[in-house]
């Protein structure tokens, strides 16, 4: 529980699932992870995380920087976010290539560091698994912005 709380930089990679108020106050931080308990990345203000599994409720409440990508196979995510703090937005190869390319690198880092089987068959199968993931965002954070972001990130 509280993993990353108020984290300013750095990377984390857990073949694993993360606890209760994952990444809350994270101003830097990234970190790739195979599922979070409740308030994951509350009053987030930077940084970047990445669920590849199931999240409790409350994701993003507080959450005014960064953005998290966050898959979700059982199409519940929906009922589990923060609906008046964040956006979601599903992740297509039309216009968000480069958090398609951003997303790729992250998976590919996570099983380098973690040997994670499951992210193994998410990148194997990456063109599928696309469209069950989504952007996060802050609602006072534009999609542009964030697009743009990553380009000069990159």
């Amino acid at each position: 529980n509280t993993c990353l709380y108020g984290a300013t930089g750095g990377e984390m990679y857990a073949a694993g699932r993360a606890g209760e108020r994952f990444g809350v106050r994270n101003s830097g931080a990234l970190a790739v992870v195979e599922g979070v308990g409740d308030h994951c990345c509350e009053y987030m203000t930077g940084g970047v995380i990445v669920v590849l599994g199931r999240t409790g409720v409350n994701f993003g409440a507080g959450m005014t920087g960064g953005f998290a990508y966050v898959l979700d196979v059982e199409r519940e995510f929906v009922d589990r976010y923060n609906h008046e703090l964040v956006d979601i937005h599903r992740i297509s190869l039309e216009g968000m290539e480069n958090h398609l390319q951003h997303l790729r690198a992250l998976l590919r880092n996570h099983i380098e560091y973690t040997g994670s089987v499951w992210a193994g068959r998410l990148l194997a199968d990456f063109r599928d698994a696309l469209h069950k993931f989504w952007l996060v965002k802050p609602k006072a954070a534009s999609l542009e912005a964030l697009t743009e972001e990553l380009r000069r990130a990159a």
